[in-house]
């Protein structure tokens, strides 16, 4: 099977740049183009035909999302793989229903991304040597979509407003990671997610109310004291 074509749409180059090069780095894998904004997408995508596109949502002429359905009408045998900062459940819903492949929420680890790449590769070399199919095929092909729908229905679970439930995952990943045993501040942690401190307050405080971390504070050499956040012993928040 030949290099799978992909094309970015990002509006930070530098992100974009950084997308380029590491799937530069995964075999099976080809960049033909970029674009940095809905319009220059919108006018190149037919001419280059891609077979998958990473596709930003927040771009500064135009949605992601748009862009999606336009390529779902226009270009039928091209994927779409979101790469994006959009959190909230209903973007993942959106584009569930749009047909996307995937939905990575930035900033993305090499690993993640090559396994979502190897996995997209494996199907599409398992649709093209089918000829015919029967029940055991579909439920192997179909099996992608059914664990986006349940990574969705996780998000959606009875969190107050303003906690939802993808970030919160991310959020329990970083606090259970063995070198924040000693904890995290807020902006630390808002850092390392790529969400505001006030966000990530937010999210901390509420695993402390829930129980799952406990607060301290911590005394620098100069300045406030900042709020610690660490994991509470054999507990971690429902995600």
């Amino acid at each position: 099977m030949k290099a799978l074509q992909v094309f970015i749409v990002e509006d930070d180059i530098r992100n974009a740049d950084i997308h380029q090069k590491l799937i530069s780095k995964i075999e099976g894998f080809s960049v033909i183009g970029i674009a940095e904004n809905f319009q220059d997408a919108k006018d190149l995508l037919p001419d280059v035909k891609p077979d998958l596109v990473l596709l930003d949502i927040f771009l500064p002429d135009g949605s992601g999302m748009e862009l999606l359905w336009l390529i779902r009408q226009k270009l039928r045998h091209t994927d779409v793989m979101m790469i994006t900062a959009a959190k909230e459940v209903e973007y993942v819903e959106q584009a569930i229903r749009a047909g996307a492949v995937d939905y990575l929420i930035k900033p993305i680890m090499f690993s993640r991304l090559k396994e979502t790449l190897l996995n997209y590769r494996s199907y599409r070399l398992k649709v093209n040597e089918m000829s015919s199919i029967d029940q055991t095929d579909v439920d192997s092909l179909m099996s992608k979509r059914r664990s986006i729908m349940k990574e969705k229905q996780t998000a959606e679970a009875d969190y107050p407003k303003g906690i939802d439930g993808l970030t919160l995952k991310k959020v329990a990943g970083v606090l259970n990671k063995s070198e924040n045993s000693d904890g995290i501040t807020a902006e630390n942690l808002g850092r390392t997610i790529g969400v505001s401190r006030t966000t990530a307050r937010r999210y901390l405080e509420f695993l402390a109310a829930e129980k799952h971390v406990k607060t301290e504070l911590y005394y620098g050499t100069v300045g406030r004291p900042e709020r610690r956040y660490k994991p509470v012993k054999n507990e971690s928040p429902e995600t």
